[in-house]
């Protein structure tokens, strides 16, 4: 099977502009992610990207960027422009803003993708504290019996009827209970990739402002992986300064 891992990777993010170029130990936070990709075994890796100053910092350290058009909406739409003229029978679409996603896991959707009935995959870890349930910059899951989504949200998902045992003890709430967060990463077969321009614009998509939303209204199924390699997704200053702390402790 012929892989590519593609990073999308813009400039204009609402909640931290110009993230992917911010510093992590000498590096920037994209380049953290593209060597993290590196490290997978047997798949070629590109940067996509609608800007001209990532484009340059890119060349820094690889000549694998693709430049695509300014109007897309999503990371998604992105890939499926930069992979029209590559040769490939599956796709990992990594955010550009996982400094510290694991290759093992990478490599594990991959596996994934093997299966001649998973089009679409991606992957989730177990949410264990009530910030991140309410925090609606960490996307949470909920998925049928067979590993399948049923529902992305930036809201809490399952609604929680009765609080009262969160409220008394958490520990025992997150340990006896099951919820999911999104990891930014995607696993696509090429002939679903082919077809996903054709989807038509999600409503659900528009108004949680999560690109995923679309291929589910759309009818299609999207696998569930779940992991437990730990990343941390880089959207708000906050998390930008939690980075910082792990990269001075662990690199």
């Amino acid at each position: 099977m012929k892989k590519i891992i593609v990073i999308p990777a813009r400039l204009s993010s609402s909640r931290l502009p110009n993230k992917v170029l911010l510093d992590l130990k000498g590096k920037t936070i994209l380049q953290r992610v593209y060597e993290q990709c590196k490290k997978v075994s047997g798949a070629n890796v590109f940067i996509a990207t609608d800007s001209s100053k990532v484009k340059t910092s890119c060349l820094e350290y690889t000549q694998n960027v693709i430049m695509t058009s300014v109007e897309h909406k999503s990371g998604t739409d992105r890939i499926t422009e930069a992979v029209r003229e590559l040769d490939y029978e599956s796709i990992i679409n990594v955010q550009g803003d996982e400094p510290f996603i694991n290759p093992l896991l990478i490599e594990k959707l991959f596996k994934l993708l093997e299966d001649k009935k998973v089009k679409v995959a991606t992957v989730v870890e177990r949410l264990l504290s009530s910030d991140e349930l309410y925090d609606p910059n960490v996307v949470k899951v909920v998925k049928d019996l067979e590993d399948n989504a049923l529902y992305f949200s930036r809201s809490c998902i399952p609604y929680i009827r009765d609080k009262s045992q969160l409220l008394s003890d958490q520990k025992k709430f997150f340990d006896s209970t099951r919820f999911y967060k999104h990891v930014g990463i995607y696993g696509y077969k090429k002939d679903f990739l082919t077809k996903y321009p054709t989807l038509v614009n999600s409503s659900l998509e528009d108004m949680e402002m999560l690109e995923q939303l679309r291929i589910l209204e759309s009818g299609f199924k999207i696998k569930i992986l779940d992991t437990k390699f730990k990343s941390l997704g880089i959207d708000t200053d906050d998390d930008y300064q939690k980075a910082l702390k792990l990269i001075a402790d662990d690199i």
